[in-house]
């Protein structure tokens, strides 16, 4: 059984309020650095949506519908759109409305390569630099996703999950990787959340994290970043599985 551990930044109940998920979204797209709060509103609604699949690959997102959904004009909506366009969420083209992006087959297979990589350095540099604080504080954010993981709350264990590996990767202290992994998020998160909910995932990455940190507490980076690496192409298969399943994109 994961000890749990005094990390006050780690959630307090199995089911994280969607304040919590807003909150992280945020951080994520840097919202709070724009001065407009409509810009930030109608971005965060549409990137949580693709994320947990609320909006779909290639769905149209009709500036119309958006502008009287929130109560705006259609200036804060085109705004929005951009941004997200920037971050590799939404598609415009010329003369068609704007879509939610498609990630091809080949994106899933670039992205996975790197990310496998860079995880296994960041858990290499927690082994090392980790203080035994910090590690206490992990094993609260595990004891956390097992609660997810036995009432099958895909959206939580997961969110809670991406707050897991930012602790992580503030523990490696690498500036540069941190960027690197950052500039992968919003893609990577629309990913992860496709995985995770694939039959059966749920429940093999819950004793992937479990593994992982054993492994960290234990400072065995071998096996820490085996364990990532391992765990990081397990997900992108169950992605792969997923995407030769659906049916092309009209």
């Amino acid at each position: 059984m994961t000890k749990t551990g005094n990390d006050p930044a780690a959630p307090a109940v199995a089911n994280l309020p969607r304040r919590e998920i807003s909150s992280r979204m945020r951080r994520t797209l840097r919202l709070d650095d724009r001065r407009e709060p409509k810009v930030g509103e109608i971005a965060e609604w549409i990137a949580i949506g693709v994320v947990e699949g609320d909006l779909a690959p290639g769905q149209d997102l009709n500036s119309v519908d958006l502008a009287k959904r929130f109560g705006t004009s259609r200036t804060p909506v085109r705004e929005a759109l951009m941004l997200l366009e920037q971050e590799g969420l939404v598609s415009i083209q010329a003369r068609r409305r704007p879509r939610v992006a498609v990630i091809s087959a080949s994106d899933i297979s670039d992205i996975y390569e790197v990310r496998a990589d860079l995880l296994a350095r960041m858990v290499r540099l927690v082994v090392e630099r980790a203080s035994d604080e910090q590690l206490g504080g992990l094993g609260s954010w595990v004891d956390q996703l097992r609660a997810h993981a036995k009432v099958k709350d895909v959206d939580s264990y997961f969110w809670t999950h991406v707050a897991l590996q930012e602790q992580l990767a503030e523990i490696a202290r690498n500036r540069v990787l941190k960027q690197i992994l950052d500039s992968l998020a919003l893609r990577t998160l629309v990913l992860r959340h496709r995985s995770i909910s694939r039959p059966g995932r749920l429940q093999a990455s819950l004793v992937d994290q479990i593994r992982l940190y054993e492994a960290i507490s234990a400072r065995d980076a071998d096996l820490a970043a085996a364990i990532i690496a391992g765990a990081t192409r397990a997900a992108q298969r169950a992605i792969e599985d997923g995407f030769s399943a659906e049916p092309a994109s009209a």
